[in-house]
């Protein structure tokens, strides 16, 4: 099978890190420009030093950015839609890892992020980069958006009961996700700092939070809501998702369908045990791969679901659904430079 020449946009990131560790595992690509406008010339090893001697790539200006076959794109958000009209001209297919293209409906975008967006016209051009829900879709993408990282541990956890009509939506779903540090991204702000943050259980966004905003649109759910918390963690999320199922379902029901399903995904692992200490999904065993662990338990007296997913929210909520997407929108074996299945103990 030929290579490809792949090029990542903001690399010095945490997202373009990962990006890059993956891509360097990739037996089908070969890596063209990894770019930072902060850190121009500088080996990228000096900002991902788990790269030493994997790389001596550089990073570059993206002003000076030579065509390629995918362009991944891992800016902060709002800076993609500002120059999504000239990376097209240089890439045949785009991942785009930031929100801008998350939304097919602008309005939505602009309830979420208050902003009006800048490339509406580009909105229905982007397949949503979650394999689970488009894969087909994907074979023949052109344009790919990234998820986001606690909308895709909210959207795995719902998406088997929604699949097969098992929610009472007459009933509000009620998500409760923790997550790790690594969220806020490789720029520090106030609350990252390790004073503030060290030691933390802090709910930083009750209600409203952007990524509501995918799981409406994925889900087809109007009545959900997100409570995020971040917890003292590095990498993770888990995501709980409180709902009541209709009148009549079991227990062996809900087995037969998050079985099947996780049978058919190859990144999707049921994790439901009687005993041990992993009996139900846990972010801290996933760190560094792209699996997501899904869960679930029901009282039958009351129909209520609790229904968990737990991912890395650096991998299956970012870089690893991105080369996943790629692996299917090139025509490559969709687990290929995928497969480290983690560390234990860690």
């Amino acid at each position: 099978m030929s290579s490809i020449k792949v090029s990542i946009v903001g690399a010095s990131g945490y997202t373009g890190g990962e990006l890059l560790r993956l891509l360097l595992e990739h037996p089908y690509v070969e890596i063209g420009q990894v770019t930072s406008e902060n850190h121009v010339g500088e080996y990228c090893y000096q900002q991902h030093p788990n790269l030493r001697k994997r790389s001596n790539l550089k990073f570059s200006s993206r002003q000076v950015l030579e065509p390629c076959d995918v362009l991944f794109l891992a800016l902060p958000h709002g800076e993609s839609l500002k120059q999504i009209d000239h990376y097209s001209q240089l890439a045949e297919r785009i991942i785009d890892l930031s929100a801008d293209f998350r939304l097919r409906d602008a309005s939505l975008y602009h309830k979420f992020y208050e902003v009006e967006h800048g490339s509406p016209q580009w909105l229905n051009k982007f397949v949503y980069g979650l394999p689970e829900l488009h894969r087909e879709e994907l074979r023949t993408a052109r344009y790919v958006s990234g998820v986001g990282c606690n909308a895709t541990a909210a959207n795995l956890a719902l998406y088997p009961l929604v699949k097969e009509g098992l929610l009472d939506q007459t009933q509000s779903v009620i998500v409760d996700i923790k997550v790790g540090s690594s969220e806020g991204g490789a720029t520090p702000n106030p609350g990252s700092h390790h004073p503030a943050r060290s030691g933390v259980i802090r709910t930083f966004s009750a209600h409203g939070h952007r990524h509501t905003a995918e799981v409406i649109q994925e889900m087809g759910l109007q009545n959900v809501h997100l409570t995020i918390t971040s917890v003292d963690l590095i990498r993770g999320a888990l995501a709980a998702v409180h709902a009541f199922v209709k009148e009549g379902v079991t227990e062996k029901d809900l087995w037969k369908i998050y079985r099947g399903w996780a049978e058919q995904e190859p990144f999707i692992r049921l994790v439901k045990d009687r005993r041990g200490i992993y009996r139900v999904p846990e972010p801290k065993i996933l760190a560094g791969t792209n699996y997501a662990d899904v869960g679930f338990e029901i009282d039958p007296s009351s129909r209520r679901v609790v229904s968990l997913a737990a991912i890395d929210n650096l991998m299956k909520g970012a870089a690893g659904t991105a080369v996943q997407c790629m692996n299917i929108m090139c025509g490559f074996e969709e687990t290929t430079a995928l497969t480290f299945s983690g560390l234990h103990p860690i």
